[in-house]
């Protein structure tokens, strides 16, 4: 499909298309439910993601089209824009909205956007979209913002105008991803440092459980209560901002502070892991995949027993991956509930690892995953010549 755009945008819109732009989706790699905590998480972009092409036109109208939804949206240039119900073109034009907001002069255009991330898989479709406009948007139009400005500008739009509390670990990837490396971030400051995460024979499965995540979001705020209750014990001695701001080494030493059991857990997690980023990138900037995948492991353990944001689905592929010679590590990826596990898996073995997970998995739950693989892909950009 990706390889037709330009035939299909001129079928669609009777011209050829002047511009193309990729922005991927996203995995985090380990750092799990620490963002919100001032910790570091580890994401990479993904050679999965949405196409754009463009095209200007003189009659002052937006012109969105999707090769994924039949819905469609023709609206002309205006001072303002409001979100209508829940379409997928609500995403391009809440950009559109903030270029307006902030004073930058756009004109009519024919846009054609195509996605081949897994809608709802938590690999980021939405932030991909935000940031692929907010791209293509200030290339064409000479707007003069930054990445930074685009990622930040993307994240308030999903908070604000889609109505969605994310953070900004999704944008960032996306616009910031580098080929063959992990970023390693601090939510709180974002500061970064690009690590080299060359896999070698390995590959990065993505296995979309397939389970709508229902009970991700209310989980999350129940988490965000509970890590608050704990900073909020800690500081009876400790003077901090934010969980992560400990290691594990002082954390027990204070954790008697926390009386609430369910409480202690959900901090020992945050905590633990966050120092796991941190082996993690060691791990990788040695080209330890061994070492990488044991710490893979070793987070879904926790984020299953004791943050408890797993599930039987994303267990079952844990499980299986052990048992398999051929994957290095697996964890779960995202808020969890659902979505999406990842695995490290030797490319020349990836069709057998695919077949099998399957099977084991289907028996166990009753329907059949989706099994992808990527490699660690760039981040935003302009498209020159790949999709002619």
């Amino acid at each position: 499909m990706k390889n037709n755009l330009h035939q299909e945008f001129i079928k669609i819109f009777n011209k050829e298309a002047d511009n193309a732009y990729f922005s991927p989706g996203r995995v985090n790699l380990i750092g799990e439910h620490i963002d919100y905590n001032g910790g570091l998480v580890m994401p990479c972009a993904i050679t999965f993601g949405t196409y754009l092409l463009t095209s200007p036109n003189e009659d002052g109208i937006f012109r969105f089209r999707s090769l994924n939804f039949s819905e469609q949206q023709d609206i002309p240039l205006q001072l303002h824009y409001e979100k209508t119900g829940e379409n997928w073109f609500n995403f391009p034009i809440g950009v559109i909205n903030r270029f307006v907001k902030d004073g930058h002069p756009l004109k009519g255009l024919d846009m054609l956007f195509y996605g081949d991330i897994p809608i709802g898989s938590g690999l980021s479709s939405s932030a991909s979209i935000e940031v692929v406009t907010s791209y293509a948007l200030n290339d064409l139009f000479n707007s003069g913002y930054d990445k930074l400005d685009l990622v930040k500008l993307s994240k308030d739009v999903e908070n604000n105008f889609i109505g969605v509390n994310c953070g900004i670990m999704d944008q960032f990837a996306v616009a910031f991803g580098e080929k063959n490396k992990a970023l390693m971030l601090n939510c709180d400051t974002l500061d970064y440092q690009a690590v080299d995460s060359n896999l070698g024979d390995y590959v990065l499965a993505i296995i979309n459980t397939n389970k709508p995540r229902k009970l991700a979001e209310s989980k999350y705020n129940e988490r965000v209560q509970e890590c608050q209750a704990a900073l909020i014990a800690l500081q009876q001695q400790l003077d901090i901002k934010y969980l992560c701001e400990i290691d594990s080494a002082t954390f027990e030493q204070y954790k008697h502070l926390i009386t609430d059991p369910v409480v202690l857990k959900r901090a020992k997690h945050v905590i633990e892991e966050n120092d796991r980023v941190k082996l993690a990138a060691t791990a990788l900037a040695a080209n330890d995949v061994a070492e990488f995948g044991k710490l893979m492991y070793a987070s879904h353990d926790s984020l299953r027993d004791l943050y408890e944001v797993s599930g039987v689905e994303l267990d079952t592929v844990a499980e299986y991956s052990k048992t398999n010679p051929d994957v290095a590590g697996a964890r779960m990826t995202g808020a969890g509930f659902g979505g999406c596990a990842i695995a490290l898996v030797k490319g020349d073995a990836f069709d057998k690892f695919s077949k099998e997970v399957t099977e084991y998995y289907t028996q166990k739950i009753g329907y059949a995953p989706s099994v992808y693989s990527s490699l660690i892909g760039d981040g935003v950009g302009e498209l020159v010549s790949e999709l002619n």
